[in-house]
């Protein structure tokens, strides 16, 4: 069994057991979350598709941790010209574990 969820404005497709990083959530680590953004089920070959998402459908998850993700670096710079600008930027995100699936 497996679902295809959104979260974050992205889409992740989970199974019970499943463990992935998110975009930060506002729940404190050790709760659970739902999800109730659920776009595809596949219950054992079944599988219902929302339009957008499947009605009655969600997915529990435990908060395990927040953590912070890479540094991603933005340079940029002209040429001949003494301009070069250096950002960083770190990703607030949220590790979760899929509990079950309800359909």
């Amino acid at each position: 069994m497996y679902a295809v969820l959104e979260t974050g404005s992205k889409q992740y497709r989970v199974a019970p057991g499943d463990t992935l990083e998110i975009e930060r959530l506002d729940v404190p680590a050790g709760q659970s979350h739902t999800f109730d953004r659920v776009l595809l089920v596949n219950n054992e070959g079944k599988v219902a598709v929302g339009s957008p998402t499947v009605a009655q459908a969600t997915v529990v998850a435990d908060v395990v941790e927040h953590i912070r993700g890479p540094k991603k670096v933005a340079f940029k710079m002209r040429r001949r010209e003494g301009y070069h600008r250096k950002v960083g930027h770190r990703q607030e995100l949220t590790v979760v574990k899929i509990k079950e699936i309800k359909t």
